[in-house]
């Protein structure tokens, strides 16, 4: 296994984006400060994609005062199975799945199996609202919203908590994907930090590539021991084409786009962010700038949904 420093190095000749390039002529250049609210406020997101009839996951109650939290065993009258989360969080912290309830009390069971009773989940959602984990530590809502049933296709392939595909999309043209995968390490999340794998994926075919987790490139998932490359991952063409209606319904040129298969309702939009990571390239072992340069080059014939999408498809 090689570490991820020397693979970086291998790349650069392959066009590897930095952290300088991409904040100064793509995030800076195409993202307007004025729209960055649509996508670092995740309840803002959520009524936007309703408004534009993109699928996101169901959200039961947005939780704005500690007096709603106080009733907050009430408001979940009926709801087995549930995500908590701040609406301007990041890098899934405070982010709560509850699986269940218990039967032999009124506890709560978290994805990883350990029970919390109603106490703790109102402590938490109090803790969303003070802002600790918000961007900036400013007062935040706690959205409680639908938990996926995350597609049987990466059963094989992930410990416990929901995988996503990040999408990154240039002026509409999705450019680079890869699939996070969450791990024993990461808790259960996909969140590549925190110890998630991620995979790169083929734009022209949806097929998974070798993984990355931490410093090492894998070709097996460390808790389940089965392959991670050559998967073929369902709603392909659906994924590519709400990734690239984001775009547009943002306003945003440069976007990273989050996805989750629900097993019951296909892909659903989770979050977007207008400053997303590198990581992707050495998922994928390619580099970005190629292939965004190339966009930029045609953007003048890339203007129907349609040529975009064919575009990504042809080239990527």
């Amino acid at each position: 296994m090689r570490s991820l420093l020397k693979l970086a190095r291998a790349l650069s000749a392959k066009g590897v984006m930095g952290m300088n390039m991409r904040n100064h002529h793509y995030v800076m250049r195409y993202n307007k400060r004025s729209l960055y609210p649509l996508v670092d406020n995740k309840l803002e997101t959520k009524r936007l994609a309703d408004a534009n009839q993109i699928a996101v996951p169901k959200l039961y109650h947005a939780i704005e005062i500690e007096h709603q939290a106080q009733q907050l065993g009430n408001l979940l009258n009926g709801f087995d199975d549930f995500v908590v989360k701040p609406a301007n969080g990041s890098g899934g912290d405070g982010i709560l799945v509850i699986a269940g309830r218990s039967e032999l009390s009124d506890g709560f069971l978290k994805s990883n199996g350990i029970l919390i009773d109603l106490n703790q989940l109102q402590h938490h959602v109090s803790n969303i609202l003070s802002g600790m984990y918000s961007l900036g530590g400013q007062a935040d809502v706690a959205m409680i919203e639908q938990r996926v049933d995350f597609d049987p296709v990466f059963e094989k392939i992930t410990y416990q908590g929901v995988p996503d595909v990040r999408v990154i999309v240039l002026l509409g043209v999705p450019v680079m994907a890869m699939v996070r995968l969450p791990t024993r390490q990461s808790d259960g999340k996909a969140n590549l930090h925190q110890g998630a794998i991620g995979a790169g994926i083929e734009l022209a075919t949806g097929l998974t590539l070798q993984g990355v987790w931490f410093n090492n490139i894998i070709t097996k998932h460390p808790d389940t021991q089965h392959a991670i490359a050559n998967l073929e991952i369902p709603h392909w063409d659906t994924i590519l084409h709400l990734a690239a209606r984001c775009c547009d319904m943002t306003g945003l040129g440069y976007l990273g786009v989050d996805v989750v298969l629900d097993k019951t309702r296909g892909p659903l939009i989770l979050e977007l962010n207008a400053r997303p990571g590198m990581n992707i390239q050495i998922a994928n072992q390619s580099g970005l700038l190629q292939r965004c340069r190339h966009v930029e080059q045609n953007r003048d014939r890339l203007v129907r949904l349609d040529q975009r999408l064919a575009f990504a498809k042809q080239q990527f």
